[in-house]
């Protein structure tokens, strides 16, 4: 199989292929009722009419550009363009509060605002910092012109942009404080897509349907689904947003997704509280073809009896699972968070390959991820292709490489503080094992130091609490306390007392330092409600903050 191409950089990628490959689909979206397609060609043509527009607005090279919007074609369009002039996108979340707007905007200097909507452009007006703005809704940036021959000329410009260029700002999502700008070359996000390639490779990817679900402002999404999968011809298919998931899902029947551990742990609760309804008959059927799935899935040899039924359980049991996802899924791509070892093993058993990866904005952001046909699921598998990786005294682990971010936008002394000696200080613990495969167990800073001394990793243990299909989100506290607490988030139809069984069997099966003594149940912690980021990982520090009582 052919290597990844040479690009020298992201526009001259992104519309060299339209040139190479006019007819192509590129883009799929739902507008008006109905989903409509842009091929390449037609894409290239936008990026080109845009970029005529963007100049004749006044932006120049050098120029930060703050990106406000749901995905949709109109976003890859704008950024593509901005890029090829030398403009600097800022992709920034659509729900963030007019403070974190006005952060971003003061933070970077940003000369124009691209927004979506009007009401994400009210949001962005209301901070006085964005006074020349372009609503995507007023553009024609989604109609492909018949004939556009500035494209020629815009891939022409484009080819000379060096590799390490500044190609965006994508601002960190706030877990650790006040969001940072990070400064990613091309070279950086190319070499992520390098490295994909060659962990792929055995997959053979190319025509493939991705349903794109995480914000385009998310660093993973951004480098993945933007830029590497379309760049092996995938077509990218915007997913009309959180609450038309399950039903974009069953529409597209993609072959291809990315998910937070957030989605397969909903999931992964609603299939077992469906379960739990079912005849007796039913629930044994169901946990025989589980059973199957893992010793399957562990190497086992199987009974006569259970290689005999193994057909007719894959067709009652394991089929209708993987409908769940379309039925035609080749990859599961689970990232941004800890997966919790059985939730991953659960799918594994039904024949849904997830392939957890681990990473950071400040990396590009993919630094490893699992082989298709060598998973390990309890781990986030080995590093990419031109990444070096090695753990500090303490068990950090540090990273060196082309993918590493330039720095902290206007922040040297913070750039300085987690990049020494080349290597990136990544804040996270891990162990390595003799084939390669890195386990993250905790945040640096998260590790909670009882008052007998002892370290706990709550990451684990709010793993285990919520693969209980009762609990749909926890936090583990007991800083410089006697033992641990527990604010757990009961999930639909629970009430306190299947809560405390299900803390009470997941006690059972931790080291007496490890047990839950005391919880409280509380109301959902939500983007909304501040509670969580926008890429679904919990604040932890607001979340003790707001119920410290």
């Amino acid at each position: 199989m052919r290597d990844y191409p040479d690009y020298p950089n992201l526009p001259a990628m992104m519309l060299g292929l339209a040139r190479a490959w006019p007819d192509r689909p590129m883009l799929r979206f739902h507008r008006d009722g109905a989903w409509k397609s842009i091929t390449w060609g037609g894409f290239g043509r936008l990026a080109a009419f845009c970029a005529a527009e963007l100049r004749a607005a006044g932006v120049a090279p050098g120029d930060r550009v703050v990106i406000v919007a749901d995905n949709r074609p109109e976003y890859s369009v704008a950024e593509v363009a901005l890029m090829a002039i030398r403009a600097i996108p800022v992709p920034t979340y659509t729900s963030n509060t007019t403070e974190d707007h006005a952060h971003v905007l003061r933070d970077c200097g940003a000369t124009l605002a691209i927004a979506g909507t009007a009401a994400q452009a009210k949001r962005l007006s209301d901070t006085g910092l964005a006074s020349c703005m372009i609503i995507l809704d007023d553009t024609d940036w989604a109609k492909p012109p018949a004939r556009n021959p500035g494209l020629n000329l815009l891939a022409a410009q484009a080819e000379a942009i060096e590799p390490g260029a500044l190609a965006c700002l994508i601002y960190t999502s706030g877990t650790g404080g006040t969001p940072k700008g990070v400064m990613l070359s091309h070279a950086a996000i190319l070499s992520n897509c390098r490295g994909a390639f060659d962990l792929l490779r055995p997959m053979r990817l190319a025509n493939e349907t991705y349903l794109s679900f995480l914000p385009l402002s998310h660093a993973y999404e951004h480098t993945v689904g933007q830029f590497f999968l379309t760049s092996i011809g995938s077509e990218l298919v915007y997913c009309r947003g959180a609450e038309h998931l399950a039903a974009d899902i069953l529409a597209i029947r993609p072959t291809v997704m990315t998910v937070v551990p957030r989605v397969l742990e909903v999931i992964h609760g609603r299939i077992l509280n469906q379960v739990g309804r079912e005849p007796r008959w039913r629930q044994a059927l169901f946990r025989r073809a589980l059973a199957t799935g893992l010793d399957r899935l562990d190497g086992k040899s199987l009974s006569p009896a259970d290689r005999l039924l193994a057909p007719m359980l894959d067709r009652l049991v394991g089929r209708k699972i993987r409908a769940r996802f379309g039925g035609r899924l080749k990859g599961l791509m689970s990232g941004g968070a800890r997966l919790e070892p059985d939730i991953g093993r659960f799918f594994l058993a039904f024949g849904l390959r997830i392939l957890q990866g681990y990473g950071q904005t400040e990396a590009g952001p993919v630094i490893s991820a699992n082989p298709p046909y060598a998973i390990h699921i309890d781990s986030v598998g080995t590093v990419l292709q031109g990444v070096e990786l090695r753990l500090a005294a303490d068990g950090e682990i540090l990273v060196r490489g082309d993918l590493v971010m330039a720095g902290y936008w206007g922040q040297p002394a913070a750039t300085a503080a987690v990049i020494r000696d080349g290597w990136l200080h990544t804040g996270d613990i891990g162990t390595l094992d003799a084939a390669g495969y890195l386990r993250v167990t905790d945040r640096k800073r998260d590790l909670i130091v009882l008052s007998g001394g002892d370290n706990v990793s709550p990451a684990r243990i709010e793993g285990m609490l919520v693969a209980e299909p009762e609990i749909e989100q926890a936090v583990v506290n007991g800083e410089a306390q006697a033992g641990l607490s527990a604010l757990v988030v009961a999930a639909e139809g629970c009430d306190g007392t299947a809560i405390a069984q299900a803390i009470s069997r997941v006690n059972k099966r931790l080291s007496i330092r490890e047990r839950i003594r005391r919880h409280a149940v509380v109301a959902a912690f939500t983007v909304e409600n501040g509670l969580m980021t926008p890429t679904q990982k919990i604040r932890r520090q607001a979340v003790l903050e707001r119920f410290a009582a």
